[in-house]
């Protein structure tokens, strides 16, 4: 038997024409359509995801700015209410002291009770002149002052300036202890320690003296030292403070021109920071002039002219040694004294605060 033999032109042609057997075309797989869908799926669900997350980031940034706007003006809420309370406290105290004086300037007369020199409320045909009163109050702080600030202005420039950090932290808590004393502690050393010393030294200058009168050493000097002691912590700790506030580049500058340390603290440091020196001051006469209890145990209680040695009451001395016992005018008289004491205060405080005004234009 004969094999057929078959003539092919170009038997390379028929063969690719014809795929071999058992081998698949790209049209024979098939497509796998299951993997395309799920990651079709995946690619919207990401972008669903991402659109969602920015979604709640801008509700977070929103809700953030409301959280955030509402405390601010709740802030400023708080702050405008305590503000009113503050003004709306001195107001009232103010209002207050004149209802409560004025009434007394009227009934017994403004010339008889501020120019009048005899203080006599109980008395049969009673007289209520507060003049010497007022000078003693007047006086008194103006010595305690002139004592008090420039002790605590040296020592705030000792503390800032010239002490060593291991001595300034043993004088630095020292004096804030002074602060924290109780004013009745600091009347019961004066009658036990400065009240001997000053009856001591009182007998020896009135030696054989037949018109003065001796106070046991309850006068105007015991009350001044005891004072200028009290105002002391107060004078240093906020002249401290604005002395340590002054740039430093003020120092170098002095420095670097040639001036001494001591010259640069008195010519630049002092002055630069004198606004808060003057504060200081301020807040000194406040204590001096509104002091009590301490005077009441120091000053004898006697309305005489404030002579050095001579026993003397001051405005607080007068409303404290007789508010317990006073009635009808004579208690009014003692509200006109704390009105006078609260005029006295405001016409410092004004005062001083133009001054520091004037100070610093003349700066700017």
């Amino acid at each position: 038997m004969k094999a057929e033999v078959i003539n092919c032109p170009n038997p390379a042609i028929e063969i690719a024409a014809e795929p071999a057997a058992g081998k698949k075309t790209d049209r024979d797989v098939p497509v796998n359509t299951d993997k395309r869908n799920d990651k079709a799926l995946r690619m919207t669900e990401n972008k669903f995801e991402k659109s969602n997350f920015q979604g709640d980031a801008q509700i977070n940034i929103f809700k953030g700015k409301i959280t955030k706007n509402l405390i601010e003006v709740i802030a400023k809420v708080i702050f405008t209410i305590f503000a009113f309370v503050a003004v709306a406290a001195v107001i009232s105290i103010t209002v207050y002291m004149f209802i409560k004086g004025i009434p007394a300037l009227g009934e017994v007369g403004i010339a008889q009770i501020l120019f009048g020199t005899v203080w006599a409320p109980t008395a049969a045909e009673p007289h209520f002149g507060i003049l010497y009163v007022i000078l003693t109050s007047l006086v008194g702080t103006a010595m305690a002052i002139v004592i008090g600030v420039p002790i605590g202005l040296l020592t705030a420039v000792f503390l800032a300036e010239v002490a060593p950090q291991k001595l300034s932290k043993v004088v630095k808590p020292a004096i804030e202890l002074l602060a924290g004393i109780p004013s009745i502690v600091y009347g019961l050393i004066g009658i036990m320690v400065l009240n001997p010393l000053m009856f001591k030294l009182e007998k020896i200058i009135f030696a054989g003296s037949t018109t003065h009168q001796f106070t046991g050493g309850s006068n105007l000097i015991s009350a001044v030292l005891v004072l200028a002691v009290m105002i002391l912590p107060t004078v240093i700790n906020i002249s401290e403070s604005s002395l340590r506030a002054v740039p430093k580049h003020y120092k170098a500058a002095s420095l670097a021109m040639g001036a001494t340390h001591i010259q640069t603290i008195f010519k630049v440091i002092i002055p630069a920071a004198k606004s808060g020196i003057l504060t200081a001051v301020v807040l000194g006469i406040g204590r001096a002039i509104g002091e009590a209890m301490a005077i009441t145990l120091v000053a004898g209680s006697a309305v005489n002219v404030p002579l050095p040695f001579n026993s003397v009451r001051f405005l607080t001395t007068a409303i404290v040694s007789e508010m317990a016992y006073s009635a009808d005018t004579h208690r009014r008289v003692l509200f006109t004294i704390g009105l006078v004491l609260f005029v006295f205060i405001m016409i410092i405080n004004l005062v001083l605060n133009r001054m520091m005004k004037k100070g610093e234009k003349a700066d700017g």
